[in-house]
């Protein structure tokens, strides 16, 4: 199970009701079909966007009917927006959690940008519901992908320990943010069209290659700025 369908798994189930029988007779408990339908929908919502993802097509990719996505969702909007929040909070804790242990700053950062590009090239699907090139032109969820950004800046923000004042300190963690979020845009768009290797174990072994470049390089950007700073 990866880690965004663990978080999924601890999201509160909603009762299925009395809703008519999945088409494929299958039935499953209401917190077993509230993590099928966010799958599909994240699933949908990456390869297609979501301004062509409609709720018959995640209906029709989970196998039940749309009145049934219906009980658990109320809208196309509710469950974009559930997922967002879903995996903003499974970033922040693996930020928190990978940072925690850290020897000193530097190692911080790398910890940091570890945890977040661990996460990317695990699920890209994921990232892609927030970066991807069909992120939704929308004022509402323009705002929800900027809690998103706020979230971890606001996580980031005591890690940028510089004896600075707390504005200061909360721009520099956004501009970590902007620079780990521009570097996904660019990494998404370049594998696009890469096929992962057949083997299962050869692409955790990728998986964990890719996201360790990853963070070295951006640590190195970013810790060759932050041991710079000074008050101002």
């Amino acid at each position: 199970m990866t880690a965004m369908n663990a978080a999924l798994a601890r999201e509160r189930g909603h009762t299925e009701g009395q809703g008519r029988r999945a088409p494929t007779g299958r039935r499953l408990t209401a917190d077993a079909r509230r993590r099928q339908l966010f799958d599909v929908a994240l699933r949908l919502f990456a390869k297609h966007g979501y301004a062509a993802t409609t709720m018959d097509d995640i209906a029709e990719a989970a196998g039940v009917t749309k009145p049934l996505v219906y009980q658990h969702f109320e809208s196309k909007r509710a469950l974009y927006l559930e997922l967002m929040d879903v995996f903003s909070g499974e970033l922040v804790n693996r930020i928190v959690t990978a940072t925690a242990d850290a020897g000193g700053p530097r190692q911080q950062v790398e910890l940091g940008f570890a945890a977040y590009f661990e996460l990317m090239v695990g699920n890209e699907q994921a990232f892609r519901l927030l970066y991807g090139r069909d992120a939704p032109d929308d004022p509402e969820l323009g705002a929800a992908l900027r809690r998103v950004e706020d979230t971890i800046a606001e996580a980031i923000d005591p890690l940028i320990d510089a004896g600075l004042d707390p504005e200061h300190r909360l721009l520099l963690a956004h501009a970590v943010v902007g620079m780990a979020e521009g570097a996904s845009r660019h990494w998404l768009d370049a594998h696009l069209t890469e096929s992962p290797p057949d083997d299962s174990s050869a692409v955790d072994v990728c998986q964990a290659d890719e996201a360790a470049r990853l963070a070295t390089r951006l640590a190195d950007f970013a810790w060759a700025g932050l041991r710079q700073v000074h008050r101002i």
